[in-house]
């Protein structure tokens, strides 16, 4: 019997906790206004120079938090139908076009300045699972990612997403599951669910530039557009660190079939990666997209 057959049986089955990361949240600088943005080519920030680029802003940092237990999800797909559904340039790796599932857990999402005097403020909010669903995009030389739809399992938070980030959020049953070597998870929304079981390999690397790995991971930029001007935020965090996820299997992605989109019909599973995490993650505050 595998993990996964665990979720149905199961629903609320044990979840392995992942640790705290033991340090205190860095604070932002005060400097002069520093930009990455060259209009004449396409840049790739560095996780330094993602760090630099927020604490080079005056109060950029609005939140914190951990993003754990990680499972990215690649498909290849048809860059002219994604296109055209899409409000900024795709970005691609050579020539291709790509789409991702990214399923992790968020804790301790609090305020960026106030420390524990604060930290009540988001308490109802603090820990939830994801299932984000993202493209990748290039707006005016700018690199980052466009979520496409989100799905979550706090009522509030979604309540509070699309109105605060311009986030794609919608309500979803989600289930994680792991024991020592293996991960599961199942995600029911209204129209479908995604459902995936694999084994994670312990040996954990940082992604190399200029790989397709670094393509999918290392992205400091979010794009956003529900329902209202198009927006960006920043975000740092350390590099990624991820392990392959041996004999991963597909056993029900309906919820992106549910989209009923010319490309959906284009996707192909590329690659399955894990991660433990980052923690002290800076999440910035929402621009407006120029």
């Amino acid at each position: 019997m595998t993990i996964l057959h665990d979720l149905y049986r199961h629903p609320k089955a044990k979840r392995r906790r992942a640790g705290g990361s033991g340090e205190k949240p860095t604070q932002q600088g005060y400097v002069c206004d520093l930009t990455l943005l060259n209009q004449e080519r396409t840049h790739r920030p560095t996780s330094e120079e993602a760090r630099l680029a927020m604490k080079g802003r005056f109060a950029e940092t609005a939140l914190i938090a951990d993003w754990v237990e990680m499972v990215f999800i690649h498909f290849e797909v048809d860059r002219d139908l994604l296109q055209e559904v899409f409000p900024f340039p795709l970005d691609t790796y050579e020539g291709k076009a790509y789409v991702s599932l990214v399923a992790f857990t968020m804790k301790r999402i609090r305020p960026a300045v106030g420390g524990k005097a604060t930290e009540w403020m988001t308490r109802p909010i603090a820990s939830h699972q994801f299932l984000n669903f993202r493209t990748y995009v290039n707006h005016r030389g700018r690199t980052g990612i466009f979520f496409m739809k989100e799905w979550l399992n706090e009522k509030l938070a979604v309540a509070l997403g699309p109105k605060t980030f311009g986030l794609p959020y919608h309500f979803a049953t989600v289930d994680y599951l792991r024991d020592d070597t293996d991960c599961a998870g199942r995600v029911v929304g209204e129209d479908g669910e995604i459902a995936f079981e694999g084994t994670e390999n312990p040996r954990l690397t940082p992604a190399v530039p200029g790989t397709l790995e670094a393509f999918f991971l290392e992205r400091y930029t979010a794009f956003t557009a529900a329902g209202r001007t198009p927006q960006f935020f920043r975000v740092w965090h350390e590099p990624w660190k991820v392990g392959a996820l041996d004999r991963f299997e597909m056993r029900s992605q309906t919820l992106l079939e549910s989209l009923r989109e010319k490309w959906t019909g284009t996707a192909r599973l590329i690659d399955a990666r894990w991660s433990p995490g980052v923690h002290e993650v800076w999440m910035g505050r929402p621009h407006r997209v120029r």
